[in-house]
């Protein structure tokens, strides 16, 4: 009797939306308090939010792809995955607002669960820097931050550093991961045998910037292992941009979308060793400091600028609302380029603004 079964599935699924403690004592605390809107941090988060929104509008930040967050793990696939399903087939539609982080992300939710996703990226704010001036030596110092989180192939950088040229170093800013540490210690072991790496404490997300400004590349590869690393588009690859760093990456289409779009960097054919050590070996500190050059500088093409802002600014206009600086840079701009470049970069502006809400376009009215 399928029907039968699945009305079963359905109601333990349902009985199942807010048992986890964090859940339970979110709903007491938040209990008789009402709200203007409710923001369900994560598909897991979207039933409490429901719960305590009391008829309030609830926007729900989805971050990845909820429903293979952690595939790759048994237990996770087999137990998690068809709840986070469920919560996304019941509830996405009924959520006044839903974001994610990539294009190909809001496809998938749009594809499987009929809603459209606005785009709010990983980005880190503004950072009024400039590149570092290249080393006198020749060294290249690449360096990489993030979680040491087992699965993203942290060690194939380590490799990949010890077996190239030895113009090249590596820096690691490492968060240890929820494993206590485990696979931090791992990969220590496996890079003493190279003078060349080095690790250190992570650093304050606002701070990150001013620190990996004083670097040339930024770098990471992480293997498509599940859905959201073959469609990653992490925060370092901002936090790269806004510490004025080259990017040499794999063949991770968002990433390599961006660095290709805007000549930002290198990205590797696939993710094997060789292919990785044939891309580090050829950087040169002038191949680095020519793709570190600012896309807005006024040397540049204008119509590379009208491009970049295109890409900027299209989704919404959250960024430039809510930081001035922004807002000041393409003011500044606008109002450097010539009457020609002007022209020619309206319908760029006109494609960007024309994805942006009503609401962002009456609030960036009123800045």
């Amino acid at each position: 009797q399928p029907a039968q079964g699945e009305a079963e599935d359905s109601r333990r699924l349902r009985a199942s939306e807010l048992t986890a403690p964090a859940a339970r004592d979110a709903v007491r605390r938040l209990s008789g308090h009402e709200f203007d809107v409710v923001v369900a941090n994560d598909a897991r988060a979207i039933p409490t939010a429901f719960a305590v929104a009391h008829g309030a509008p609830v926007w729900a930040d989805m971050h990845e792809w909820a429903p293979e967050e952690r595939t790759h793990v048994t237990s996770w696939r087999l137990l998690v995955a068809p709840l986070m399903d469920h919560i996304c087939r019941e509830y996405l539609p009924r959520c006044a607002a839903v974001t994610t982080v990539a294009g190909s992300i809001a496809d998938l939710y749009r594809e499987h669960y009929g809603v459209a996703p606005r785009l709010v990226r990983n980005a880190a704010p503004y950072a009024d820097l400039e590149p570092s001036a290249p080393r006198e030596d020749g060294t290249v110092r690449l360096v990489h931050s993030g979680g040491a989180v087992a699965g993203r192939s942290i060690e194939a950088m380590i490799d990949a550093v010890g077996a190239a040229s030895p113009h090249l170093t590596l820096d690691l800013y490492l968060v240890p991961g929820n494993d206590g540490g485990r696979y931090l210690r791992a990969l220590r072991r496996r890079a003493r045998g190279c003078s060349r790496i080095a690790f250190h404490e992570p650093v304050a997300p606002a701070e990150l910037p001013g620190e990996l400004n004083g670097y040339d590349v930024g770098i990471y590869w992480i293997p498509p292992f599940n859905t959201n690393a073959r469609l990653a588009l992490p925060n370092k690859i901002f936090d790269f941009v806004q510490a004025r760093l080259a990017v040499a990456a794999g063949p991770t289409p968002e990433m390599a979308r961006i660095i290709n779009d805007f000549g930002i960097g290198v990205v590797t054919e696939d993710f094997e060793p060789g292919s990785i050590v044939t891309a580090l070996n050829a950087l040169t500190p002038e191949d680095v400091a020519g793709r570190m050059s600012r896309t807005l500088s006024p040397g540049s093409d204008p119509a590379d600028q009208a491009a970049w802002v295109e890409g900027f600014l299209a989704g919404d206009a959250l960024l430039i609302i809510e930081d001035r600086r922004i807002l000041r840079l393409l003011d500044e701009w606008v109002r450097r380029i010539d009457d020609r470049a002007f022209v020619d970069s309206l319908p760029s502006l006109r494609r960007a603004m024309g994805s942006w809400s009503k609401a962002s376009r009456r609030a960036l009215a009123r800045r």
